[in-house]
């Protein structure tokens, strides 16, 4: 079972990826990054946690749950909900929402303040493989780049 939903997140946020990057960025086609790939993650992932923070998918409890990890908020407490194929499972389908999302942001954001797709795909494949760095590098090239406005845009 979670070697198939792993396999089925991935597939989800490479669908979602692979709108941002290479199709033609309408207003339908961004509806449609954010409701369908980012919700299904995001549902995915609520239902994942409680499964797994109640014991329903893992009885004998080797992910720990969100009561022991709330007791021992520490490197060990996080480690402990990583002990099961489950918990990596769930952690690796919050990077996927998150990183898609942040995704989803910086492609409307760079749009609206009309920088060029060829620029946005570079940043895009960062945030793909490391979310924070991709950001980081965007929100970089935006404060640096001349006459850019510094207003929030996109959404």
């Amino acid at each position: 079972m979670w070697d198939a939903l792993f396999s089925a997140t991935n597939l989800v946020a490479v669908a979602g990826w692979g709108v941002l990057i290479l199709a033609p960025r309408t207003e339908a086609l961004r509806r449609f990054v954010l409701t369908v790939p980012i919700a299904l993650l995001c549902a995915t992932y609520a239902v994942l946690l409680l499964g797994l923070s109640s014991g329903s998918f893992d009885p004998e409890g080797t992910a720990g749950g969100m009561s022991e990890l709330l007791a021992n908020y520490s490197v060990d407490g996080i480690m402990q909900l990583f002990q099961s194929r489950g918990g990596v499972v769930v952690g690796w389908t919050h990077y996927l929402a998150f990183d898609l999302m942040v995704g989803w942001w910086i492609a409307g954001d760079a749009d609206a303040r009309a920088i060029p797709r060829w620029s946005q795909a570079g940043i895009l494949l960062a945030t793909l493989m490391a979310g924070p760095l991709g950001l980081a590098i965007y929100l970089f090239y935006r404060a640096t780049r001349p006459g850019m406005e510094t207003d929030d845009a996109a959404g």
